[in-house]
């Protein structure tokens, strides 16, 4: 038997160099990204507390950290990425959201962040 399970793993601090202005390109900033999950789990999986038959949310992060590395002007472009990618190399994963907040963006006022958030289904 099958049951969905959501699983985030919430604010991955990632240093990076996404933004349309050049110095962003060439200083680069900080970011956080969250990852949130559909998982369809076995139930084999918490009956045998083992990590096969559910999604391993290590993997999660090691693509929003390969996908972050890939400069961008736009952070729904990362954003789609990192939620394409996770869909692609997790297959009990049935739907994900991806927000990706850049901390201290460069608009002339005090702001601690912009963010956004994407979602894909399967």
């Amino acid at each position: 038997m099958k049951h969905v399970v959501e699983i985030s793993v919430n604010r991955i601090k990632l240093y990076a160099y996404h933004g349309c202005e050049a110095q962003e390109r060439v200083v680069g900033g900080d970011f956080y990204v969250t990852v949130s999950a559909q998982v369809e789990v076995e139930s084999s999986a918490w009956q045998n507390d083992q990590l096969e038959g559910t999604a391993d949310y290590s993997r999660f992060v090691g693509i929003a950290k390969r996908e972050m590395a890939v400069p961008s002007n736009l952070l729904e472009h990362v954003a789609a990425r990192i939620a394409s990618a996770i869909l692609d190399e997790c297959p009990s994963v049935m739907q994900v959201s991806v927000a990706i907040d850049k901390v201290n963006p460069p608009l002339g006022v005090s702001c601690e962040s912009v963010s956004v958030k994407f979602e894909q289904t399967r």
